[in-house]
């Protein structure tokens, strides 16, 4: 019998694959993906860690699981020591300031990704919450798999792909779906459901996140008058 994490991923396998080839996947691996996309890119990205690494410190308050509590510290650590230090060379070696960061808005898909997973917290439990927050760490880490072999021609995009591969980010992945698993299958029908609502969604904001990027996505400038739309 399958576990909670492999029927949830068997479930948003449509968005798993189309990250995986998406246009901005395949060009970042190529060498061919635009610099201001990319920089767009680590510029949303940035917000959406930012509250990632928040998350991870609420849900480890909002559970009463030992594990978890002790997990989510760990994460918000690691988060804090790995990733958003690399962000920053990133950001420093592109040379994005903080007049830029503050002079870009929230893009709407990261808006509402952050969004959704805070969501949990509040409409949900700790346990929908961490299941929200599994696919991103869970698919970077099969991204940064497919691709470290090849690499990328690009030495900042081999950098970003870099950061995902490696049996770190495998065992990381591999013991939050053990921990996860477990509270699923001593969960309520109720929760359980939540709980693969949640990750569903969230696979389904990872591949419109690349989508945000490629698109340079922003708010609407104006309303429309829905009266001037052709039927």
């Amino acid at each position: 019998m399958k576990t909670f994490t492999q029927k949830a991923r068997d479930l948003a396998d449509p968005y798993w694959t189309g990250s995986f080839e998406h246009p901005f996947i395949l060009e970042l691996a190529r060498g061919t993906l635009a610099p201001e996309i990319f920089r767009y890119y680590l510029l949303q990205d940035r917000y959406y860690l930012e509250h990632f690494s928040r998350l991870y410190q609420l849900i480890g308050d909002a559970s009463e699981d030992i594990e978890v509590k002790e997990l989510m510290l760990l994460n918000s650590r690691h988060l804090a020591e790995g990733e958003l230090a690399i962000r920053e060379g990133f950001f420093k070696e592109l040379m994005i300031t903080e007049a830029e960061i503050a002079a870009t808005p929230v893009a709407p898909t990261a808006y509402n990704y952050v969004s959704h997973m805070y969501r949990q917290l509040i409409q949900g439990t700790a346990n929908t919450a961490f299941a929200g927050m599994l696919p991103c760490p869970w698919l970077y880490q099969e991204i940064g798999e497919r691709l470290i072999a090849a690499g990328s021609p690009n030495p900042l995009y081999q950098r970003w792909i870099a950061t995902y591969a490696g049996e770190e980010g495998r065992t990381a992945v591999a013991n939050e779906r053990r921990i996860l698993d477990r509270l699923y299958d001593a969960a309520t029908p109720a929760e359980q459901k939540q709980m693969q609502e949640a990750f569903c969604i969230s696979s389904q904001m990872e591949f419109a996140f690349w989508e945000m990027a490629m698109t340079l996505e922003s708010w609407p400038l104006e309303a429309v008058n829905v009266s001037d739309r052709k039927s």
